[in-house]
């Protein structure tokens, strides 16, 4: 336990608990929901052998339950139907409310419609909608009746969506027509199309939600979204009940890798750490309206739009569009409108925000707002404090915290369900209780404070994906190392704690910068850049170097206002020198519109390897905006000839 927690009893009881009895710990946050029947053992694993479905460890096997069951039924079986559970806007400004009572009732529907079409316990079904009603009601559905859903953020293009359903081997998929975009329509039609054509021939079903009027179907496997409910008349809409290491979803991992992982997350352990994890980090209550910002093709999506808040049977707000559409305003706007209590945004989006400065942000009503909490990368101390000091004006705490889509849900933090920790701008938080976290030299060793390694959980918590879906022996290789004495899962992330148990990210492992040596985290020099008033956006990688191993090339987006000048530059390295020392020897400044991102707003800094060594940048179907590889190409270019006629 690091200093940190002790600064707040409540946490580190819960933190000495997790410590003394791990098994007996998870076992009381599971009794927080419902169980059809109790398990017969909280705790197995056997790190060397998987069992014959490529699990290396369960938990709470043996006992029956299911996620869906606990997120509606539940609350609607203690009477509270009438209180409302899902709010669904878009930035066209329509709106629909769900009640509990009335969800469950499209939960029910569309799960005898899943049975009508042919879908049952075990079978695979893919996802290709937005951020809407119709698509979170399909995935409680297939978690009601037991069928595992897989979830493709809508906007990927056909070649990812092909490879996802050809992958997780689903039986059937469903997608919307369109969506909308900054006041744009948003086709998916052809995307649909061509990933049936190209890898998706195994598809049985294809239901199709026609948002645009006097659409004909173009194709007789298609099914209409009225046709398909029709198909539960005459059907159960029954809860299937489940052991609780049966599968819930299948979600691939973000495209920051060359090549996509299906974690695998299940009915019981996953629903224990989302509900826990909400409580103890986010605090989520019953009388909560929250916000969580992400989409549901992201493992946000589905544990903190979806399948958290409900769990705790609070209010959650889904919205399908952008955060500055139709105005900058939009964001805090919505927060007043819906007297939101809790949001959950990305570093990202913050930074988005900071384009328009804090004037949207004036004249509204934002005092129903408790918390703020920031995830996907580092929230930079620069633009924390912005956010923080400026634009909330420092009435509530905007809070980091860590995990991936792989752990399910958060596993560092500042748990301010538990009682608010200080906050240490740039810091993730500390290590959350039940995760058995360590930071290792290349030797297998403990790192001490301050000592850059990797990260690492020296134990199975349980959100954490026990296998991934058809590569077991992936999952092996990919995550967990053998170190002297112990076998460890490996998160991919350089990390190093401080004195008093904060934890302080440097960029994935791969991404470290080896300068003279000396070693540099991409995290580090892109929070460098931040800190000068002109820099909206920061992305960072290494360039080999004849003298000193590795220099660094920096691609900058500028705020509005700002043009890139020999003076600004100067400015540039000079702020990174000051933060970081001479250490941090700049090979190049390349002004660019945008970074190569994920849609989940993570930077593709092996995008910009590739562009930087001039290489192929391999499977780029997660990006954002294509344009934005060339674009960096181009600035790399044109650097390159600057530099040669010079």
């Amino acid at each position: 336990m690091g200093q940190a927690e002790l600064v707040n009893p409540r946490v580190a009881s819960f933190c000495r608990a997790a410590a003394a009895d791990p098994d007996a710990f998870w076992a009381r946050a599971a009794e927080r929901l419902s169980w059809r029947r109790p398990w017969e053992s909280v705790f197995d694993w056997d790190p060397q052998q998987p069992d014959e479905r490529g699990r290396y460890f369960r938990w709470f096997e043996g006992g029956v339950t299911n996620l869906a069951w606990n997120c509606v039924d539940r609350h609607v079986e203690r009477g509270q139907g009438g209180r409302a559970a899902l709010i669904c806007e878009d930035e066209r400004g329509e709106r629909r409310v769900l009640t509990y009572a009335q969800l469950e009732n499209e939960v029910r529907r569309t799960a005898a419609a899943l049975r009508g079409l042919g879908i049952g316990r075990g079978d695979r079904v893919a996802v290709y909608m937005p951020t809407c009603a119709e698509a979170i009601t399909l995935m409680l559905a297939c978690a009601r009746i037991g069928a595992v859903h897989i979830v493709v953020f809508a906007g990927f293009g056909s070649g990812a969506l092909a490879e996802r359903i050809r992958l997780a081997g689903a039986k059937a998929l469903f997608y919307a027509d369109l969506t909308w975009r900054k006041g744009k329509h948003v086709p998916l039609e052809g995307i649909v199309d061509d990933a049936l054509a190209g890898g998706g021939e195994g598809v049985e079903k294809v239901v199709v939600l026609r948002r645009q009027a006097g659409e004909a179907e173009t194709r007789s496997r298609k099914l209409g979204w009225d046709d398909f409910l029709a198909l539960g008349s005459g059907q159960s809409d029954r809860v299937e009940w489940l052991e609780a290491n049966e599968p819930l979803y299948i979600l691939a991992t973000s495209g920051t890798t060359a090549k996509p992982k299906l974690a695998v997350h299940t009915h019981g352990p996953y629903a224990v750490h989302i509900d826990a994890m909400g409580d103890w980090v986010f605090g989520l209550r019953q009388d909560d309206v929250w916000w969580s910002t992400s989409d549901i093709g992201w493992v946000v999506g589905h544990g903190y739009i979806v399948y958290a808040p409900l769990l705790a049977g609070c209010t959650t707000i889904a919205f399908e569009g952008a955060l500055d559409h139709p105005g900058p305003d939009t964001f805090y706007r919505l927060i007043e409108e819906n007297a939101v209590t809790g949001v959950f945004t990305s570093p990202t989006a913050v930074r988005q925000l900071m384009k328009y400065g804090v004037e949207p942000a004036r004249g509204r009503r934002l005092g129903s707002l408790t918390r703020v909490f920031c995830a996907g990368e580092v929230l930079n101390a620069p633009a924390w404090q912005w956010f923080q000091k400026e634009a909330l004006e420092d009435r509530v705490p905007v809070i980091d915290h860590m995990w991936q889509t792989e752990t399910g849900g958060p596993v560092f933090g500042n748990p301010w369900g538990l009682g608010q920790l200080p906050i240490k701008p740039g810091s993730a938080g500390v290590a959350l209780p039940g995760i058995d976290a360590a930071v290792l030299n290349p030797d297998g060793g403990e790192c001490g404070p301050g000592e850059k390694g990797i990260m690492v959980f020296r134990r199975p918590f349980p959100g954490l994906t026990a296998t991934l879906w058809g590569e077991v022996g992936r999952y092996a290789s990919d995550y967990w190392g053998r170190v002297p004495g112990q076998t460890v899962y490996m998160t991919g992330d350089a990390a190093e704690f401080d004195e008093d148990g904060y934890v302080w990210f440097s960029g994935r492992a791969d991404e470290i910068i080896k300068i003279a040596g000396h070693r540099i985290g991409t995290i580090e020099v892109e929070t460098a850049f931040l800190r000068h008033p002109a820099v909206a956006e920061a992305g960072v990688t290494g360039r080999p170097d004849p003298v000193r191993m590795e220099v660094i090339s920096a691609f900058l987006v500028l705020r509005q206002g700002h043009e890139p000048s020999p003076e600004l530059e100067r400015e540039l390295l000079d702020t990174v020198r000051r933060e970081l020392g001479p250490v941090a020897v700049i090979g190049e400044l390349n002004f660019v519109v945008m970074l190569p991102k994920t849609r989940s707003g993570k930077i593709m800094r092996r995008v910009l390897k590739a562009v930087t060594l001039d290489k192929d940048p391999g499977d780029i179907s997660t990006i954002e905006d294509e344009g934005s590889v060339g674009e960096a190409r181009e600035a790399w270019d044109a650097m390159r000839k600057e530099v040669g006629a010079n």
